[in-house]
């Protein structure tokens, strides 16, 4: 039963190494030597990442279940706010689409009950989150934001 549980975390892994091979040799096409930096280094730490997870379970394979307990709703609400904050971003920008983001994720990883004092709190640190970041890839970094 241990070996059924956890071969989808296997060909979990072995997707992102594959993912991160093809992201590496799909950046060497890339011309420009800058463009190239972001997608490699995430490309290794994927790969390097997968590996480890590959291996660990591998040599010392888990009975417990990579989802837990919890609710659906949390979790598919997570994957449709990020596909919506990509597909969003192109045509409302950088700050608003990570607010879709922000607002999404928030909502799906918050299980306390929600106060005056933690909406102010969580709100108004997103918001200096979102404008560091902001400030970070577009004055900084000198990336052409959308």
């Amino acid at each position: 039963m241990t070996a059924q549980r956890s071969l989808g975390s296997l060909l979990i892994s072995a997707f992102f190494i594959f993912a991160g091979a093809m992201t590496l040799w799909d950046t060497t096409s890339y011309s420009d030597i800058d463009s190239k930096v972001f997608p490699r280094t995430v490309a290794i730490l994927m790969i390097i990442c997968a590996t480890i997870a590959l291996i660990t379970g591998l040599i010392r394979p888990t009975a417990e279940e990579g989802f837990g307990h919890g609710t659906w709703w949390r979790r598919i609400l997570l994957v449709v706010t990020m596909l919506a904050a990509c597909f969003a971003m192109p045509y409302l920008g950088f700050l608003l689409a990570g607010a879709i983001a922000f607002a999404g994720g928030l909502i799906a990883a918050m299980h306390d009950r929600w106060t005056p004092t933690t909406i102010a709190l969580y709100w108004g640190s997103g918001a200096a989150v979102m404008a560091a970041f902001y400030t970070l890839f577009k004055y900084a970094l000198l990336v052409p934001l959308p």
